[in-house]
C-alpha cells in the first residue's frame, strides 16, 4: 500500500527528471555544435595563416638576394584602372617608401613603385606595359630589356632570329639600370616565335613573381638610400 501511494510521486519526479535531463541534454548539444562550427571556421583562418607565416619566413629568411634595406609590405587591394596592371600596397612616404623602388616577392621581381602617397603606394608590375626591365639570360649571361605586354606576359623585342635563346631559359635582372640589384629572378621564356618576313624574333615569357597568390611583398631600397630603416 505504501508503494502504490508514493508510486504517483516518484513517476513525477522521474518524469520531471527526464525531461530536465533532457532539456540539459539539448541546450549542450546546441552549445556543442556551435563551438564545433566556430572552431572550424577557426581552423579556416589557421590554414591561411600558416601559408602566410610559411610565406613570409620565405620573404625575410629565404635565399632571395635582396638588398639589407628593404620594407615589408601587403597588397591593399588591385588598381582599378583596367588598362594597367598595379597594385596598392600599405606602404607609403610616412614608411620611408619611394617611387623608383623595386617590388620583390620571395620568388623574383613583381614590379616597381610608380606613386606614392602617405599611407600607401601603388605598384606597377612589370607585364604593365609601361614598364620595362633590363635582364640577362642567366644561361650566356645576354643582356636585353624586357617590356610587359598588358596581360601576364613578357616580350624581349628587337632580338634576331638566331639568338642563342632557348625556350626554358630563366631571365634575371642584370643591375645595369641601378634599380634592380642583379640576379632578382624575373621570368622564363615560354615560347619563341619567328616571322619568315621579320629579321627579329618574338619571345614570349612568363614572370616567376606570384603577385596573385600572396600578399606579403618587399619593396627594395634605392642604391642611393643609405639610411633607410631595416626591415620592419
Amino acid at each position: 500500500l505504501e508503494i502504490v501511494a508514493n508510486a504517483p510521486s516518484e513517476w513525477y519526479r522521474d518524469i520531471k527528471k527526464y525531461f530536465s535531463v533532457h532539456n540539459e541534454l539539448v541546450q549542450e548539444n546546441y552549445v556543442l555544435k556551435q563551438q564545433a562550427f566556430e572552431h572550424k571556421v577557426m581552423l579556416q583562418r589557421l590554414s591561411t595563416i600558416n601559408a602566410e607565416n610559411a610565406h613570409l619566413r620565405s620573404l625575410l629568411n629565404g635565399d632571395l638576394p635582396i638588398q639589407p634595406n628593404a620594407i615589408l609590405g601587403e597588397i591593399s587591394h588591385m588598381g582599378r584602372d583596367p588598362f594597367t596592371r598595379t597594385v596598392v600596397v600599405n606602404r607609403g612616404s610616412q614608411h620611408n617608401v619611394k617611387a623608383g623602388q623595386a617590388v620583390v616577392d620571395s620568388i623574383g621581381v613583381i614590379g616597381q613603385v610608380t606613386r606614392v602617397y602617405p599611407f600607401t603606394s601603388e605598384v606597377t608590375l612589370i607585364t604593365d606595359k609601361e614598364l620595362s626591365i633590363p635582364i640577362q639570360v642567366e644561361r650566356n649571361q645576354l643582356r636585353a630589356i624586357a617590356f610587359g605586354e598588358g596581360n601576364n606576359t613578357l616580350d624581349i623585342p628587337y632580338l634576331p632570329t638566331n639568338v642563342d635563346i632557348k625556350v626554358g631559359d630563366k631571365l634575371v635582372t642584370s643591375g645595369i639600370d641601378g634599380i634592380y640589384p642583379a640576379g632578382l629572378a624575373v621570368a622564363t621564356v615560354s615560347q619563341i616565335l619567328q616571322n619568315p618576313e621579320s629579321p627579329f624574333a618574338k619571345i614570349v615569357c612568363t614572370p616567376v613573381a606570384e603577385v596573385t597568390n600572396h600578399l606579403q611583398l618587399l619593396l627594395l631600397a634605392l642604391p642611393d638610400a643609405k639610411a633607410t630603416a631595416p626591415i620592419e
